[in-house]
């Protein structure tokens, strides 16, 4: 059981935790409305969202498509690219308006979370590398 942790595991899939991402991003919507936040944190925070995403999938099909190291690399540096331009955007935004750039910040944090959290359970739940997929 203790070689469990560190077993080597195929990297799970991107696309279930991508949409449970998006579906809290959507689902933050009401919050914003029923409490009387302004909606434009959260629309920052969903284009945010959303922009990340599809600059994640073409990174994926980047690294898919070619099998050779420049690919990887490129792929590795455009997803500390991807979390600093996020980064940048909303410390940009909260310099002029601070409770914009924490809604914002909050919905992403919110989307980044809920994929993050079924990308590790799907991970370490997921066949280890070299079996077949049951």
């Amino acid at each position: 059981m203790a070689g469990a942790w560190t077993q080597p595991r195929r990297p799970p899939d991107t696309v279930l935790p991508a949409i449970a991402g998006t579906l809290v991003v959507a689902l933050a919507l009401p919050v914003f409305v029923l409490d009387g936040w302004r909606i434009r944190g959260w629309a920052l925070g969903a284009v945010l969202w959303l922009a990340s995403q599809a600059f994640g999938l073409v990174l994926h099909r980047l690294r898919t498509r070619t099998g050779n190291l420049a690919a990887a690399g490129v792929a590795a540096f455009g997803m500390m690219f991807r979390a600093i331009a996020v980064m940048v955007v909303v410390f940009a935004v909260a310099a002029s308006d601070a409770w914009l750039g924490v809604a914002a910040a909050l919905v992403y944090a919110l989307g980044y979370t809920a994929e993050l959290g079924l990308s590790l359970v799907a991970y370490y739940t997921g066949p280890a590398a070299g079996r077949a997929v049951e």
